[in-house]
């Protein structure tokens, strides 16, 4: 896979390339910052999950792939516009460097090359891909009508990221198998995977905002509690009549730096990581389920392998 993987970044090179140098720049800036090409990969893994060989992925699904990182992409040019966010994968975020407005408008251009690939894909491939488009957009609506919202439910939580982060990872296995066409049960099952994937990944993603360093994440830690995204730990921590009293009066809308490392601390000080920690458990060994009735063919071997990469990945900080 890495072979392709180094194919996906020529690709998606290719494919932000403008009769405009200055675009192909603001468009290629987080690209050439490098990332896991974690749904290009997972493209690329479902696709080959019936393959024993695991031959080079075919340029069709290493297109599919890059349509659905540039998706990811274009919303992180939007989300750091929303953020007011100064870096990115340990760089300039895209804002900062040339602000909002041409941030914007590189993040909608990102996302019409996505759906130029996909286009070309067939119906069904840019269908599913202005769908998801549509759900990343509902995912994060949900999110921003309850910033600083101290009483977000853990319903409103997983509808707000199973918009935002589940339904891309899904779509990407989905893309996969759909442009190797796999059978229909195996697409449902590689779907199906994807979504409980994303829904670990996004609850290991709002852990490690509270556990980790600014340097681990590449970008600024405890943001969400500065934007008032009041995540799963935070929501049970809040609800802990030992720590909720102390917490709730520190998450306000002009939340200081102070107040924020204080905020992490509580939460860090009771229960609410761990049962984050067993939620993205729970989410990840859902995943490896979905996966059962797939042969042990290197491509499905290494979506179970990330399945348990992803908790590792969010207890090491704790240990």
């Amino acid at each position: 896979m890495e072979s392709d993987l180094v194919r996906v970044e020529d690709e998606l090179l290719r494919v932000v390339s403008s009769d405009s140098d200055f675009l192909t720049d603001v468009a290629s800036h987080l690209i050439l910052a490098g990332g896991k090409r974690v749904r290009p990969g997972f493209a690329m893994a479902s696709a080959a999950v019936l393959d024993p060989d695991a031959g080079t992925a075919s340029i069709d699904v290493v297109r599919g792939g890059c349509a659905v990182e540039l998706v990811h992409i274009g919303s992180l040019y939007h989300d750091d516009v929303m953020d007011d966010a100064t870096t990115r994968r340990s760089v300039k975020s895209v804002n900062a460097e040339w602000g909002n407005l041409r941030a914007i408008l590189a993040g909608d251009y990102l996302l019409g090359r996505a759906s130029e690939l996909a286009a070309d894909l067939g119906t069904e491939v840019a269908g599913l891909l202005a769908t998801t488009i549509t759900h990343l957009c509902e995912g994060q609506i949900l999110e921003l009508e309850s910033a600083y919202d101290p009483t977000r439910t853990i319903e409103g939580y997983e509808r707000s990221i199973t918009g935002k982060t589940a339904a891309l990872l899904g779509t990407a296995c989905r893309i996969g198998a759909l442009v190797a066409e796999l059978p229909r049960p195996v697409v449902e099952s590689l779907t199906e995977f994807g979504l409980a994937y994303g829904m670990a990944f996004q609850v290991v993603d709002d852990i490690l905002d509270l556990i980790a360093t600014d340097e681990q994440l590449g970008k600024p830690s405890g943001n969400d509690l500065v934007e008032g995204i009041y995540t799963l730990p935070v929501i049970h921590s809040l609800a802990d009549p030992d720590i909720g009293p102390e917490l709730a009066p520190l998450l306000t809308a002009d939340i200081s730096l102070d107040a924020r490392d204080q905020a992490r601390g509580l939460v860090r000080s009771g229960d609410g990581v761990d049962i984050a920690l067993d939620v993205a458990r729970s989410w990840a060994d859902k995943a490896c389920a979905t996966l059962t009735g797939l042969p042990d063919t290197p491509g499905a071997e290494a979506l179970r392998a990330a399945s348990v990469d992803l908790v590792e990945r969010a207890a090491a900080p704790l240990s």
